[in-house]
């Protein structure tokens, strides 16, 4: 094991991703906050072929001889990253490493992911040295549906050997993010009116495109109709099996978003939503979960009226939230979650609060709560290790463990 840290260690320095392979490890940390009640002090958090095998104060959970330790002043779940375009773009910020947006139209449900998904991207490694462990990512806002997102694991060499989720969920906007302005030559919206008409007329056509696939399959004698990409992807959003994440800033964009949500009874996130404090009834009524912008981003534009304490309404009314690192068009387009997390506990946020929303309220959004978001027997032995409390910054991040698998020893 010894050798395996020291090669790990090699790979980080070098920048290269790291393919876990599920391992044994035990690690003891002052505090263990679970994310599935309250803190443990004097912790013990022991791993299992890849997998949490038990946890709880140092008395009554033995460790294994011979088994690695690893000590911690502080021990979180992984975090998880509700939404960012890393791996699909690049720290370098130029034409060849950036695909999270594609500009030949407005509506392209059928772009997957895991298509232009670059794993050994180092924004990835970066992030995961100070303790992020699963991000959601893919196309990202800027057309009326961009494309495909994905939930993947912050490490392997490849997108196969870090995807949680291929198909996650279908990104789509609303409002001034999704209007161009101009002629550029392609049928692209110019008002918010022509967004949502564009908008339904695809999901209508889905709903169409369905019927006729079940019609065939319960006569033999009917023709299914031709294969159409774009259409099976939102048939898939109009049956439930894949939530649309509508990102809508403005409270009209929010409330035309939820429009379409009950209209055609599809499952619906928020993303964004900067104006969401000006809607908490509809939404808890709605029971659409929403990824907030991030406490960081630039309060201009479709953001000029977002709020630092826009997570804590959203929260204390009951709406399922998680924090995102979100991006803007510049270098190197991410932030942390870490830090827009501790950006809201002056603004209301408890402890508790912050740390769920970027655990296991995030894995519950995200749906993958079954195997990340909490130190519970059973889940993924993911773990983000620090030397006080996280959300301070003068403490730093020590260490982080996916399936068991110390993938960064470095002090961030």
């Amino acid at each position: 094991m010894k050798l395996l840290s020291r090669l790990l260690t090699v790979c980080l320095v070098c920048g290269v991703s790291v393919s876990v392979m599920a391992s044994d490890i035990a690690v003891r940390g002052d505090r263990v906050y679970t994310a599935a009640g309250g803190p443990i002090e004097n912790g013990v958090v022991i791993v299992r072929d890849g997998k949490i095998a038990a946890v709880g104060p140092a008395g009554d959970v033995a460790i294994p001889d011979g088994m690695v330790v690893v000590d911690a002043a502080v021990v979180t779940p992984g975090l998880i990253d509700a939404h960012t375009v890393v791996g699909m773009v690049g720290f370098l910020s130029q034409d060849n490493d950036q695909d999270y947006l594609e500009r030949s139209a407005a509506i392209q449900p059928e772009l997957r992911a895991i298509d232009a998904y670059n794993a050994r991207e180092p924004l990835i490694e970066w992030l995961r040295t100070f303790g992020v462990t699963t991000i959601h990512s893919g196309h990202g806002p800027g057309e009326i549906i961009s494309g495909q997102t994905l939930i993947a694991k912050t490490t392997g060499n490849t997108i196969a050997e870090a995807v949680i989720n291929p198909a996650a969920m279908v990104a789509a906007t609303m409002g001034e993010g999704a209007v161009m302005s101009g002629n550029d030559g392609r049928n692209t919206p110019g008002t918010r009116g022509k967004v949502a008409a564009m908008l339904r007329t695809e999901l209508l056509n889905a709903q169409a495109y369905a019927k006729k696939i079940a019609a065939a399959e319960d006569d033999d004698e009917k023709e299914p109709p031709a294969r159409d990409l774009k259409l099976e992807v939102l048939a898939g959003v109009i049956s439930g099996e894949m939530p649309m994440l509508v990102t809508a800033h403005r409270h009209n964009d929010i409330m035309t978003a939820l429009r379409i949500a009950e209209e055609f009874n599809i499952r619906m996130v928020l993303d964004g939503a900067s104006e969401a404090y000006l809607l908490l009834d509809e939404i808890k009524a709605a029971g659409v979960p929403v990824i907030v912008h991030p406490a960081m981003a630039r309060a201009g534009g479709e953001r000029e009226n977002l709020s630092f304490t826009t997570a804590e309404k959203l929260i204390n009314a009951g709406i399922p939230t998680a924090f995102q690192s979100g991006y803007e068009g510049y270098v190197p387009k991410t932030r942390l979650v870490l830090f827009e997390a501790a950006m809201t506990l002056p603004h209301g946020l408890t402890f508790e609060q912050a740390l769920a929303a970027i655990t296991i309220d995030a894995a519950k959004i995200l749906g993958v709560d079954d195997r990340v978001g909490s130190i519970e027997v059973g889940k993924d032995g993911d773990l983000a290790l620090y030397d006080g409390d996280p959300f301070e910054y003068t403490s730093h991040a020590v260490g982080t463990i996916i399936e068991g698998v110390q993938v960064s020893d470095r002090t961030k």
